[in-house]
């Protein structure tokens, strides 16, 4: 196993390796990639196409999309505006009243758009603008401080390997409000396929990240607020750990 990180000494950003998770706590991380772009794929498990036609008022596309061969992909960021590390605020819009995270597995591409490493994400998203209107997608998504990655790039041995997807999130007093997991066994798509339909008549330069899909959605009555910290473990990668502010201040 080989762990690709960033991290700050001396005032400067330098890039290492190491062997397991438990190495990287010796150091203070930053974002372990600055994608040039970064995708996210929608709707890949079944418990989110379930959420996404609960709090719609369109109910067919996610089933549709959830079903078809085609997946659900959009841009995320780009220039690395709006993506953050670990350690660093993630935000919420103040215009929304519900708000969630969403941890995924970041797949890193390469030169030709094949899977190279793979990371952390969280996709932060407004699940009421959302489900208001599915053409609002993109304000539901796009916002300052609405991704975060890391804390470490895994060189896989292979890509068959299933990978559990833990995350809880704490209240401003450290006390845990919510807590769900996953596994990446659970996704209707795979890594490959996915990318490989990322990378179809669209340039997507290498060393993007293609977030693909959340399996793990919070209960209705649950949002996520300013003073809360979100948790997301991976085993074999490390944990990517974000306060959460406002969107408007992370400007």
């Amino acid at each position: 196993m080989t762990l690709h990180i960033r991290y700050r000494d001396n005032g400067e950003v330098r890039s290492g390796t190491v062997e397991s998770p438990e190495e990287l706590e010796a150091y203070d991380l930053v974002i372990p990639i600055e994608p040039p772009e970064v995708w996210c794929a929608g709707v890949t498990y079944e418990r989110s196409r379930d959420a996404r036609i609960e709090e719609s008022t369109v109910k067919d596309v996610y089933a549709l999309v959830y079903e078809a061969d085609r997946p659900e992909l959009f841009l995320k960021d780009a220039a690395c505006r709006r993506t953050v590390g670990p350690g660093e605020p993630i935000g919420v819009r103040a215009d929304s009243a519900w708000n969630v995270p969403e941890p995924e597995i970041g797949v890193v591409l390469g030169a030709a758009g094949e899977p190279a490493g793979l990371t952390i994400g969280n996709d932060v998203s407004s699940r009421s603008i959302e489900g208001e209107n599915p053409l609002y997608l993109p304000q539901a998504k796009l916002f300052a401080g609405a991704c975060a990655i890391g804390p470490a790039v895994l060189e896989p041995a292979g890509w068959d390997a299933a990978f559990e997807i833990r995350m809880r999130v704490l209240d401003a007093d450290g006390r845990e409000v919510f807590a769900g997991q996953t596994s990446t066994s659970r996704m209707r798509r795979s890594f490959a396929e996915l990318a490989s339909w990322l990378v179809r008549d669209n340039p997507v330069p290498p060393g993007s990240v293609l977030l693909t899909g959340t399996g793990v959605v919070p209960p209705d009555d649950f949002t996520l607020e300013p003073g809360h910290t979100v948790e997301i473990e991976v085993p074999g990668i490390g944990i990517l750990r974000n306060p959460v502010g406002t969107a408007t201040d992370l400007f």
